[in-house]
């Protein structure tokens, strides 16, 4: 398939990564090991250490990337670039399913994608190395939106770490604020593959349709979702949540298991408030980007 089928990931980004995995385990999310990141540079460069590492909240469809600024003696693969502009989410990654196939595409298109960007790391400390195949948007000014395919998925949705106290199963909807929302719309259509029709509040949604294992190896065929909205309409998705900068990846809508009921009492005592989809840890709890409990 030479198109995105899921949304796959969403990434926060920190120069404070005990600070930020302390806030989504104090969610209720079970996290993976510390993984140190390599990869290149440009498709021809050879692999080298980043100075950027992560842990990650992995569900049965998609999963969350807490990524932080380890070492700012090496290279910081973008991450100082946007911890400029804010602390919070600055990465959204639709699942693909052919690298090669879908760089064709884009270059029919007319993107200039030099080629597909390889990134490694290994699972946990001394353990298995989990690849993985990027066509980043070029240029993007939302931040890190790129095509990604897993080559070792079984690596890294590991059941050691899927148990969630909060019942989180999906990533099901990214809500992104930009100040002209069809010129973005229109790139990340093309990113895609995948139409953008207008969201009810004014803006544009990209639907991604879904296929069995291609949000992990244990994802079912799920429709996720990308709203892209006018600022002035945050507060109706977000309440309280206003933009630090545009673009402003603004928060996520986490499917639970269970209508939200785990969720709500392991938040008690964060300052938790009510959404239209469930309820929402605001971004000050939260790293930076709101999270809704649906």
């Amino acid at each position: 398939m030479s198109f995105a089928t899921t949304l796959d990931h969403v990434g926060l980004c920190t120069a404070d990564l005990p600070a930020l995995t302390g806030a989504w385990e104090r969610m209720g999310f079970a996290l993976s090991p510390f993984a140190r990141q390599s990869g290149k540079r440009t498709p021809e460069s050879p692999v080298e250490a980043f100075g950027s590492g992560n842990r990650c909240a992995f569900l049965e469809h998609g999963y969350i990337e807490l990524l932080g600024l380890i070492d700012k003696s090496l290279f910081a693969n973008g991450l100082d670039g946007f911890l400029a502009r804010y602390t919070g989410a600055h990465i959204i990654a639709f699942g693909i399913q052919d690298a090669e196939g879908n760089l064709e595409r884009l270059r029919r298109g007319g993107l200039p994608i030099p080629g597909v960007s390889w990134l490694q790391r290994p699972v946990e400390e001394g353990g298995p190395i989990a690849r993985f195949a990027r066509l980043p948007f070029p240029d993007a000014p939302e931040g890190r939106v790129q095509l990604v395919q897993h080559l070792t998925p079984e690596l890294v949705w590991d059941r050691r770490w899927m148990d969630h106290r909060n019942g989180a199963v999906a990533l099901e909807t990214t809500i992104l604020a930009v100040a002209e929302p069809a010129d973005t719309a229109a790139r990340l259509s093309q990113l895609t593959g995948q139409p953008a029709r207008p969201d009810p509040l004014g803006g544009f949604v990209l639907t991604l349709p879904g296929v069995e294992g291609g949000a992990g190896p244990f994802s079912p065929a799920l429709p996720t979702h990308l709203r892209i909205l006018p600022p002035a309409v945050l507060d109706q998705v977000l309440p309280g949540v206003t933009a630090p900068a545009l673009p402003f990846i603004a928060g996520l809508v986490i499917r639970t298991g269970d209508g939200g009921k785990a969720a709500r009492e392991v938040l008690a005592g964060l300052p938790v408030r009510e959404a239209p989809d469930g309820i929402m840890v605001p971004p000050e709890a939260a790293g930076g980007a709101a999270v809704v409990f649906a």
